[in-house]
């Protein structure tokens, strides 16, 4: 082997299998389809005879504590309360690598989808509220404003090369951005009144991690432990505990302290290093020159990504491969029986819902679109149409796993969280084929576009 080459060992077949499932995991079209598979399942369930055992089960107690620190809480409330606040951490990270990175980070590009997400909000609630305002259910007016990111993308990723870059980047943005206003809703809106002394302990908390932050402290540990804490104290406070996931979440460093400019030329002089130090006839347990900068290599190659990127790519497949889904199992389990269809919809919850998700969404979106391209206050992406972006206004209104969620905390009574999951249910399923059906009506594949045009 000559020296001034580097030893690179074979790709062994665990590695291969890992290589694999990371291909599979990538694909925003498989977990949405997981994750809807996974809500049929539950509506299926709801509606047969095991639908006691189902409910039975999720709602067994466990008990969760050390010493005399000790909580109980059922399976269902674990999958809400502890699960969903690892969802939450993952949506933080998402939100703060594209205020800092993304598209966020660049105001003027930011402008558009981020008004458009606000119309995308206020114009359902006055449509939910036209329906309950006044009645006990007004406190729903939260279920119809969120975005379901994973299932909204997952419908676009269907057009393939179809669809014009600068559309995904404006519903990926305006879904982040819906995000962010969700997540100020749960937290000012649906939270209990809170225990002033556990908020002071959360906040306490939070200052330790923005000391870590500030000293440079790179290891993920510290801040997953601190997160944990958070997470307890933010649940003893009354503020719903899905919270402390986006605030540890911005509190996780997007730099590194390897120098990216030096790195490659550094790494190539410990292989060289590693290279001529290896003994091929010796076991490589023995030998210690050729572990030292391997070692060594492999610290700092850690280092060099970002703690909040390597959190992100450690949590995605299984947020989305798992987490969702067992929330979708959880919570989608809407039984019609002993509901006739003529109330079902008659219902101003389930009319609330569903106009405020398939009319409301695309409505406000469109006219706080149009708005700010009128006022030249923004552009429209480029080579993306005004029927592209009604396309992609009528997919924002697939709600699905926020809307759920907001549902559980809106509503006290079973029977109108199930119609509200009923609604929710309905016009995701609504916006998703519509939007699907615009899109691909208003788009063609690249090969298609005659020479010259944009698509």
């Amino acid at each position: 082997m000559p020296a001034n080459r580097p030893y690179i060992p074979e790709v062994h077949k665990h590695e291969q299998r890992r290589l694999r499932w990371q291909d599979f995991t990538s694909s925003t079209t498989r977990s949405a389809m997981i994750m809807l598979v996974a809500a049929i399942v539950a509506v299926i369930v709801a509606n047969t005879p095991v639908y006691p055992a189902f409910l039975e089960f999720w709602h067994a107690d466990v008990t969760l504590g050390v010493g005399g620190i000790v909580r109980h809480m059922s399976l269902a409330h674990i999958v809400n309360d502890v699960l969903m606040a690892v969802f939450f951490l993952l949506v933080g990270l998402e939100i703060k690598y594209e205020v800092v990175a993304g598209d966020l980070s660049n105001p003027r590009q930011a402008l558009l989808p981020v008004v458009a997400a606000f119309g995308g909000v206020l114009a359902p609630i006055v449509i939910y509220l036209a329906f309950n305002g006044g009645s006990t259910t007004a406190s729903g007016w939260g279920v119809p404003t969120a975005t379901d990111i994973a299932f909204a993308l997952g419908v676009l990723s269907l057009l393939g090369d179809r669809v014009p870059n600068g559309l995904k980047v404006f519903l990926s943005t305006l879904a982040v951005a819906d995000d962010i206003i969700a997540i100020l809703v749960i937290a000012i809106f649906y939270g209990q009144s809170p225990s002033l002394a556990w908020l002071g302990a959360a906040a306490l908390v939070m200052v330790a991690l923005v000391a870590l932050n500030r000293t440079h402290t790179y290891s993920l540990w510290p801040y997953l432990v601190l997160g944990v804490v958070l997470w307890y104290c933010v649940f003893m406070s009354g503020v719903h505990s899905t919270i402390a996931g986006v605030l540890l979440a911005f509190t996780i460093p997007c730099t590194t302290n390897v120098d990216a400019a030096k790195f490659p030329a550094w790494s190539e002089k410990k292989l060289r290093q590693a290279n001529e130090a290896l003994d091929p006839s010796n076991l490589v347990i023995t030998q210690g020159a050729f572990l030292a900068p391997i070692g060594e290599l492999s610290r700092v190659a850690r280092q060099a990504v970002p703690p909040a990127l390597r959190l992100s790519h450690r949590l995605d497949p299984w947020v989305y491969f798992l987490i969702l889904p067992i929330f979708a199992l959880t919570n989608a389990d809407v039984s019609l029986t002993g509901l006739s269809v003529e109330a079902l919809f008659a219902s101003p919850v389930l009319l609330g819902v569903v106009c405020g998700l398939v009319l409301g969404k695309p409505t406000g979106v469109m006219l706080t679109s149009f708005l700010v391209v009128k006022l030249k206050l923004a552009n429209l992406p480029e080579g993306v149409t005004w029927l592209q972006m009604f396309g992609a206004s009528v997919l924002a209104g697939v709600g699905f796993t926020m809307a759920i969620f907001v549902a559980n905390l809106a509503f006290t009574s079973d029977a109108v969280i199930t119609v509200a999951k009923a609604g929710i249910l309905l016009a995701s399923i609504v916006a998703g084929t519509a939007g699907f059906v615009v899109l691909r009506c208003a788009t063609r594949p690249k090969e298609e576009a005659p020479a010259g045009s944009e698509v």
